[in-house]
Parts: structure tokens; C-alpha cells; sequence
């Protein structure tokens, strides 16, 4: 079957891989869609914290496809058969139906992107109606969900903040409340000012210098939900700033969610979309330019990469 197949740790290279043959408690889904993921970057390069995957197998953690007649999510494909490729190898119980009014591509950005910024605001910070939010990292994918997310669970204002100025204006006409870029003097205050002096959550998929500024901008008792190191992997974090306000900074890993917990997400997810209420860009590439689609990732973008076989 064509595949972007891993044969060395880097990039994947379009070509041909064996054909899947379902065990015990497996299923061969027919793919439609692949989601192509920063995880799934950090996974070919062999730098995940998880393990490296074996070599050779196809990439793809995500995708949408045709499983005994109906189109699920699935995620989590049985290795070697991940997601970019025809045809994937999955436990069928894992799956997730998806509404007919829902495009695979969509689909697809609900499935890690989107769990990762409902499930921060509900699973991991329990945000409350009324509550002030502050998404860093908000003109990706992952952040644009999260400001849709946040209004549709109460919020009572959203800041969206982000480098890129045509990725703000897209946040607001998301329904974002205010917008900060990020990279400007008194980062902290920016933030602040745009909150109404007032952040409870603040959802991080950065780190970096922008979760110092949030940080400092947060008011006492606020949760911070880490999911991701966009801006640099290490920084230096002043004490006063955790303990002075009695802080909460928590990690976010969709593996740890409870596999119920996921489902819930994305049915809720998956409903708000199809019902108009949370929208997101999608860009479809042809599986033979698996490279081209990591340089698009890699340089940035604004909507949902996904793959098509």
C-alpha cells in the first residue's frame, strides 16, 4: 500500500509498505484523512519521550477513515501501521464516530489538537463559568480551539495571544475578547491589561519566555496547563512568581486522560463543530508530499494539516 514510511529517524518518505492484517481485537480501517501533528514531528525524529518507533514503519498518530461502513477518528494506530497510509491498523473499540456535517479534515484537527484544548480547560483546570482565560500559542490549531473552547464552556473573557498578527485577527473573529502578539515591551502587562487584570487559566502549549509574561500577568490561585514547548523547551522561572500568587502549574497529556473522559471530549467536540459553533482551517495534502507537508509545519501554520492517501 502507498505510505509515508519512516525508514530512518527524520522525515518520512513517500513509498510502500506492507499491508496491515488484522489479530485479536484489531481491525484494517480504510484512512481518509491523516493528521500531521507536532508530536508526530518530535515521534520520526526519535525524540519523543515515549520511545522511538521502530524502523522501518509508517507515521501517523491520527487520522479519520471508513471502519465496517461508518467514518471514525481513530488514534493511537497498532505500530508498525500508523495513520499515513491507506489503510492503518487499529483497535476498533478506540474509535469515535464522526457527524455527518463534520469534513475529515476537521475531524482529524478535533482528534489531538482538539482533545488537548478541551481537555485542558475541563479535565485538567476545570474551568469555571465567569472565568478569565489567557491561550498562549492562540493563532495555531491547537490554541484557535481552545478560544472557541473556552467561550462555548462560559469563559466569561478570552485573550488570545500569539506572534503572528493575521493569526490574532483570526482569534477574535473566532470570538476572542482581546488579543495580545506576543515579542512586544512589558509582555506581563500587555497580558494583563487585555484580561481585565484578571486570568484564571491560562492554557500553554509554548513555555518559553511567553509563560514567564503569563505568569507574572496571572492572578493568585490561577492554573497554568503546559502542552508543549513551541518557544523553547527550557527557561529560567522565578520562584516568587509560583509561590507569591499560589499558582497551579500543571501538565496536559492526552495519553493520561482516562479513555472516557476522551470520548466525552470528542463527542462535544465533534457536536460544537457540526453545529457551526467551533470552526477550524484545514489544509489537504496528497500522502506523496509527506515532506512537503512537515517544511509547512515546521515553518508554522494556521490550519489543520492533514494528509490524504
Amino acid at each position: 500500500m502507498r505510505a509515508a514510511v519512516l525508514h530512518e529517524y527524520g522525515v518520512p518518505s513517500f513509498g510502500e509498505f506492507e499491508e496491515p492484517e488484522a489479530g485479536s481485537g484489531q481491525a484494517v480501517i480504510d484512512v481518509l484523512a491523516a493528521g500531521l501533528n507536532p508530536v508526530d514531528v518530535a515521534i520520526s525524529a526519535g525524540l519523543f519521550y515515549a520511545g522511538k518507533p521502530p524502523l522501518p514503519s509508517v507515521s501517523g498518530r491520527e487520522g479519520v477513515g471508513m471502519l465496517d461502513g461508518a467514518r471514525v477518528y481513530f488514534d493511537a494506530p497498532i505500530v508498525p501501521f500508523g495513520s499515513m497510509a491507506e489503510r492503518a491498523l487499529i483497535d476498533p473499540l478506540s474509535t469515535y464516530p464522526v457527524p455527518d456535517a463534520v469534513a475529515d479534515g476537521v475531524a482529524v484537527a478535533l482528534g489531538i489538537s482538539g482533545l488537548a484544548a478541551w481537555l485542558a480547560l475541563t479535565w485538567r483546570a476545570e474551568l469555571k463559568e465567569g472565568e478569565h482565560v489567557l491561550v498562549l500559542g492562540a493563532s495555531g490549531v491547537l490554541g484557535q480551539i481552545a478560544v472557541q473552547a473556552a467561550k462555548l464552556l462560559g469563559a466569561g473573557r478570552v485573550v488570545a495571544a500569539a506572534r503572528s498578527q493575521e493569526g490574532l485577527e483570526r482569534c477574535l473573529a473566532l470570538g476572542a475578547d482581546a488579543a495580545v502578539q506576543l515579542g512586544g515591551d512589558d509582555l506581563a502587562a500587555a497580558m494583563s491589561e487585555a484580561a481585565g487584570a484578571r486570568i484564571d487559566v491560562v492554557v500553554d502549549p509554548l513555555f518559553g519566555e511567553p509563560l514567564v509574561a503569563a505568569l507574572g500577568a496571572a492572578s493568585f490561585g490561577a492554573r497554568i496547563v503546559q502542552l508543549g514547548a513551541g518557544a523553547g523547551a527550557e527557561v529560567l522561572i522565578p520562584s516568587a512568581l509560583i509561590r507569591g500568587k499560589m499558582l497551579v502549574l500543571m501538565g496536559h497529556t492526552n495519553f493520561a486522560a482516562p479513555p472516557q473522559v476522551k470520548r466525552e471530549a470528542y463527542r462535544r467536540l465533534s457536536e460544537a463543530a457540526a453545529a457551526g459553533d467551533v470552526v477550524v482551517a484545514t489544509d489537504p495534502i496528497g500522502l506523496e508530499q509527506v515532506a512537503e507537508a512537515w517544511e509547512r509545519l515546521t515553518a508554522g501554520s494556521h490550519s489543520k494539516i492533514v494528509l490524504v492517501p
